[in-house]
């Protein structure tokens, strides 16, 4: 059986996106229907414009390439930001191409969590990143190390949470952050 790869790139169910050193060298057309760009806009442009902020980019960035470097995978669920300005929630999962070198090639999938999980509320990049490793489960001192912070801040980003959230509980936070 031949198969034609182009087609099923093309037609996968999520993005796929092909990245050289953080710019979009090739995507499918789900990509442009969830981030609203077309693919002439997207192709060699760096990833930043897909993200809420330059800094949630940059520090995403420095997260990613020692996972990359060791174990070659990485995946997280994030917010990301539409052509229109849209945030939405979106998993996203790639794979290095070189492991010594995690930015310089790779492919990545991005799935819209828009339709289970809202943006409510009007959140920095900090809590941003702190809601999103809420929802895997992370504690504070897991939160804190993987952002490279202490978790006393993480506690403190957490109480801004709850209080945007109008939380009453660190359950209640989460159940919030995953309702639609």
């Amino acid at each position: 059986m031949d198969v034609d790869y182009r087609l099923a790139f093309e037609m996968a169910p999520v993005g796929l996106i092909l990245s050289r050193n953080r710019a979009m060298v090739d995507c499918n057309q789900r990509v442009c229907e969830m981030f609203g760009y077309s693919r002439e806009l997207l192709l060699e442009q760096s990833f930043q414009m897909l993200y809420p902020s330059a800094d949630e980019y940059e520090r995403l960035g420095a997260v990613m390439a020692p996972i990359l470097n060791v174990k070659g995978l990485y995946s997280d669920s994030r917010i990301m930001k539409r052509a229109n300005g849209e945030l939405f929630w979106c998993h996203v999962s790639g794979r290095a191409l070189n492991r010594e070198e995690p930015h310089e090639s790779g492919i990545w999938s991005f799935e819209d969590l828009s339709s289970q999980r809202a943006v409510k509320a009007e959140l920095t990049g900090r809590e941003r990143e702190v809601a999103a490793r809420l929802l895997e489960g992370l504690t504070s001192k897991e939160i804190g190390k993987a952002l490279e912070i202490s978790h006393r801040t993480v506690e403190i980003y957490r109480a801004r949470l709850m209080r945007k959230y109008d939380a009453s509980t660190a359950a209640d936070l989460v159940h919030k952050l995953l309702a639609g």
